[in-house]
Order: structure tokens, then sequence, then C-alpha cells
């Protein structure tokens, strides 16, 4: 059963999206990952005066595995923007996606975010969405599904936790550094009738209406109807386009601060 939330976004607030920041790319120089930072910190702040709620959707850091007694360095500015945003009433909900996914409490614990592991379902005034990171969903990318048995595995995972951070940390920047982000924008290609969230939107919608069906992943800014009243969003990243949704109590916009 799918989880739900349900929100009442006021007159003169909004709801915020954004997915993709990646933080930590492997194939960024210091310089420009902390340049980067600055940038995601500085929306958050900029969102913060009318922000009703903020959902991040999934690989906002381009590694994360939560150690016992260890926390991955880095990224302590764009974290304690969370925790402050927290701490002034505002919600914030953090999706795992592929590279994020072994989320095991520390940022509910330390930053008081919830985290989700799978797609929700959340009415907000009186709209319904289903948010998700996107990774898995849909017919196709059979390899990556297989690839993310393995790493939910929980003996898997145990064995990757014996491993110094040192080691585990460098040998995931050296996988991510090879992924597809570090290829040519070629591979970020809009399928058309191929996508295969756009397929997972609209067999969804023939079992149970959605207004909007918010995702990342793809790593393209999308907007693409799925029915007469339903529309399937793709929130695009953050080190091209820079792109993020708002919903406003009414209406969905996808919006870019590039600039």
């Amino acid at each position: 059963m799918i989880p739900e939330l349900t929100l009442i976004v006021e007159n003169n607030k909004k709801v915020y999206f954004a997915s993709d920041f990646h933080l930590g790319l492997a194939v960024n120089t210091p310089d420009q990952e902390r340049r980067r930072e600055a940038k995601i910190v500085k929306w958050l702040q900029d969102i913060s005066n009318d922000a009703a709620a903020v959902f991040l959707v999934g690989d906002i850091f381009d590694f994360w595995f939560d150690y016992k007694h260890v926390v991955p360095a880095g990224f302590v500015r764009f974290q304690a923007k969370v925790a402050e945003l927290v701490d002034h009433g505002i919600p914030v909900y953090f999706f795992t996606g592929n590279h994020d996914l072994w989320m095991f409490g520390y940022h509910e614990r330390e930053l008081g975010v919830k985290i989700f592991q799978k797609p929700i379902e959340v009415h907000i005034n009186n709209h319904r969405f289903l948010i998700g990171h996107g990774d898995g969903l849909g017919p196709g990318d059979t390899l990556y599904k297989v690839l993310k048995r393995i790493f939910t595995n929980r003996v898997a995972q145990w064995a990757f936790r014996w491993l110094h951070p040192d080691v585990g940390i460098s040998l995931a920047r050296r996988w991510s550094g090879s992924s597809r982000l570090s290829k040519s924008e070629g591979d970020e290609r809009f399928m058309g009738e191929k996508e295969y969230l756009t397929q997972y939107c609209r067999q969804t919608e023939q079992k149970s209406h959605h207004d909007f069906y918010i995702f990342g992943h793809r790593h393209l800014p999308l907007e693409i109807k799925i029915g007469e009243n339903s529309t399937y969003i793709n929130l695009g990243e953050w080190f091209r386009s820079y792109t993020y949704g708002v919903y406003e109590g009414s209406a969905f916009k996808l919006l870019s601060c590039k600039e």
C-alpha cells in the first residue's frame, strides 16, 4: 500500500520540489562543488520566505551511506540549511534515489526531515500527487532493477559497512565517475513515448487518478499530459538546468534558477 500524506497550503504559501542535486559529484572539482552547494543553499534560503513544505525528490547526494559512527564528509552548509528550515517549522521531505538509497535514519534524527524509500501519495489542498524519485519504475531498465535488489539487500549493506569509509566512499565515487553523469548530454535525450516514467504514470492513472506525478531521476525538466486532468512532471537536475517545481495552491509550475 502506498503511504499517504496530507498538507493544507494557505493562500500566501507554496510547496517546493527539487531533485538530483548530486552533491559531491565525482566529475567536478571541489571548487565547482562548493559553488553548486552555495547555489542550492541560496535557493533554500530564498524559498524559506513562503515555503509551506519542501520535497527533495532523490539523488540529493551523489553518494551517501549511513555509517553507524561516521558521517560522510562535505555538504555541511546544505545540511545546516535544511535543519534550519525544519527548526523554523517548514517540513522537509527527503526521498532516496539510486545514488543515495542507503539512508537509514541519520538525517531524520539530526536534521528532522522525513525520509521516504518509495513513492508516496500526497494530498495538497484539492490536488492529489504521486511523488517519488522514479528509479526502477515502469518497463525496461532491467539491469538497474537487478542492481537495486543487490544494493538494498541487507547482507550486501552489512558487508559494505565493514569496509573502511575511506575505501567504501572511494569505490562509490569511482562508480559514480563512470555513470551517465560523467558522459555526454546525449544520455539525457527525451525518448518520447518510450519514456518509462511516462508509461508508468499512464499505467497508474488507469488504476487511480492523480492530478500530478512528480519524479526526478531522468535529469530532464518535463511536463507531459497523462490524461485530461493529469500531468507528469520531471524536476530535472542541478548541474546543468537548475530546475525546480512550485505548487501555489492551485497550479504547478516548473521553474529554473540557472542564472
